[in-house]
């Protein structure tokens, strides 16, 4: 008797696939990614950009509008339209002397409490933490009483910009 190929023995067998490694891992990955999701959270800042100053202004709309310079060597506070109010030179080890523009805005919340918005303008090579740390400033002020920290909203309107160039080098 002569068997055609197409007749042959099937082989009846089935291979199984093992995927219990693959459910073990699962089991491990799933609820680990579900607890770091609690974690995480966005926090995110509604930022505008500074209005311009080209504008001729009328005497009377003169309003006290909140600069913060940040430059290489100095964070320098200011109004835009009578001028400097403050400048802070890095400290020597530490670099920007934040604690000292905290208590500079905190002065300047208190002589315009109504006051909610400020530019911040940067140099062009300022790190990004600089800008974070001097938003924070400007946004919110911290102090220590009775071994509480008591946070105060100052300026939390931000607009970010670029920084006018020094004419003197400076």
């Amino acid at each position: 008797m002569i068997r055609s190929r197409r007749g042959g023995r099937h082989n009846a067998e089935t291979a199984e696939l093992n995927i219990t490694a693959f459910m073990n891992l699962m089991v491990i990955l799933v609820p680990f990614l579900l607890i770091t999701a609690v974690f995480s959270r966005l926090a995110i800042l509604e930022l505008n950009l500074p209005g311009s100053s080209n504008e001729p202004a009328d005497p009377q709309e003169l309003t006290f509008q909140l600069e913060v310079i940040v430059r290489e060597a100095q964070i320098e506070v200011g109004d835009r339209t009578v001028g400097l109010l403050g400048v802070y030179p890095n400290t020597d080890g530490d670099g920007y002397d934040f604690d000292a523009l905290s208590e500079k805005l905190t002065e300047l919340k208190k002589n315009y409490p109504e006051k909610t918005d400020a530019s911040i303008l940067l140099e062009s090579d300022i790190p990004y933490d600089t800008l974070v740390q001097v938003m924070d400033r400007v946004r919110v002020a911290e102090s220590v009483e009775e071994e509480s920290i008591i946070r105060t909203d100052l300026f939390p309107d931000i607009s970010i910009g670029d920084a006018p160039v020094t004419t003197g080098g400076a």
